[in-house]
């Protein structure tokens, strides 16, 4: 019994729930961006060079013989999924940029604000005085 209460413990921690959110979202985030890819971005390139289907691009090795599929090398599906990835990166990489501008724009707002009040500037001021 312990060793179930020690795991309920564990799968309630905040942590555990905010990184079950973030997959959550990143997956359907994902379908997003392959979406964006594969029916808005990819079709313009592939006119662009010749009305290729980037997906149907193999290298045959083995043609298929009766029930026996075909041996390709698909490399148009690793140019599919590279495609993805950059612009999945190019996505963070904006949200990430946008974050921190908004954290230095923060830190800024709060630099400006003095930090102590006037009683304490006051005898800051006092005590250099008697300092002298």
């Amino acid at each position: 019994m312990k060793i179930i209460n020690e795991f309920k413990a564990f799968a309630m921690k905040g942590n555990v729930i905010d990184m079950a959110v973030g997959i959550i979202i990143g997956a359907a985030f994902g379908k997003i961006v392959s979406s964006i890819v594969n029916d808005i971005i990819m079709p313009p390139i592939g006119l662009l060079v010749g009305g290729v289907n980037f997906s149907d691009l193999k290298f045959v090795m083995k043609d298929a013989v009766g029930e026996i599929p075909a041996v390709s090398i698909n490399y148009g599906n690793f140019i599919q999924v590279t495609f993805d990835f950059l612009i999945v990166a190019f996505a963070i990489f904006l949200v990430i940029k946008f974050m921190n501008a908004a954290k230095k724009k923060e830190e800024e707002k709060e630099a400006i604000i003095p930090t102590s009040t006037k009683e304490e500037t006051l005898l800051s001021e006092i005590r250099d005085l008697l300092k002298k």
